[in-house]
């Protein structure tokens, strides 16, 4: 070795060195069997949309085949509950689609027909308004999976006469502030909204340094760069299992004008999710 006048140590050249690096290189080199590997393991993470009911792919994505005026994308399973409580109990909802995954937290069938313990994601529409449209999302997209979700939900156009609204929840411990996550209030609502979102929030902005994650970010930041008016609701919690306590935190937002007309019996929809809190602890204990 040697130093230069700035101080900095450089290697001096050696040829076994680099007779070492070119038995590595070799190595490394692809073989035809690990391009066929890598190929096949492509195939079975792509994003597909398919209809349950027919048994069929969609051939375009979700929002070109079907008009869409205002989308609601719940992510994660308190965020799921909350719209199955609140929002699928008080109209009448249609399944017009339903997204295959598989990656390292997600295991579906190699095939087109998803049994309902398989459907993670699945999309509806309002058969009253067919152009109001959820998204009840409770499982993993990884990050190679993201861009895929988005064209085949939103295509590679998408329209701009919608608003979209996401809602997920993240654990205290990520929020990013000079207090103590200790002494937060444990659950609380964040909002985080696109430029072109011109509707009060439901609850106070997130505040930098704070950011998000996974498909929420990819949905909000594809909603930015196409100037889609979208705003997400982040609920902090310290329990990321289902949780009564969380998904009552999202019960802010039901106040928006994207839910208006949507909950009918706000004291109704609460009785049914102790019910389904209920049924969810039950089937857990038999498991433990």
């Amino acid at each position: 070795m040697a130093a230069t006048f700035f101080g900095e140590v450089v290697k001096a050249p050696c040829r076994a060195g680099t007779e070492d690096e070119d038995e590595e290189e070799e190595g490394r080199r692809e073989t035809p069997e690990d391009r066929e590997v890598r190929r096949q393991l492509a195939r079975k993470r792509e994003v597909r949309l398919l209809r349950r009911q027919t048994k069929t792919s969609l051939e375009v994505s979700l929002l070109e085949k079907y008009p869409c005026s205002k989308f609601i994308i719940a992510i994660g399973n308190n965020a799921v509950a909350f719209l199955s409580s609140f929002v699928t109990n008080s109209g009448v909802w249609e399944e017009v689609g339903c997204a295959k995954l598989w990656n390292e937290w997600c295991r579906t069938t190699d095939t087109i027909h998803l049994s309902p313990t398989e459907a993670f994601c699945v999309f509806y529409h309002l058969k009253s308004n067919p152009s109001v449209f959820l998204c009840q999302c409770s499982c993993y997209v990884a990050e190679d999976q993201q861009y895929q979700w988005l064209e085949k939900v939103f295509g590679s156009c998408p329209r701009k006469n919608m608003q979209i609204t996401i809602l997920t929840s993240r654990h205290v411990t990520e929020y990013k502030t000079s207090e103590s996550t200790g002494s937060l209030p444990s659950p609380f609502l964040k909002a985080l909204k696109t430029q072109n979102f011109r509707d009060p929030v439901c609850c106070s902005l997130l505040e930098q340094p704070n950011i998000v994650h996974d498909l929420p970010a990819a949905v909000l930041s594809y909603c930015q760069v196409w100037k889609i008016p979208a705003v997400l609701y982040l609920c902090y919690t310290d329990v990321m299992k289902l949780d009564l306590i969380t998904v009552e935190a999202f019960k802010p937002i039901l106040s928006s004008r994207t839910f208006k007309g949507l909950v009918k019996n706000i004291p109704q929809s609460t009785e049914m999710l102790k019910k389904l809190m209920t049924t969810n602890e039950i089937q857990s204990n038999i498991y433990t």
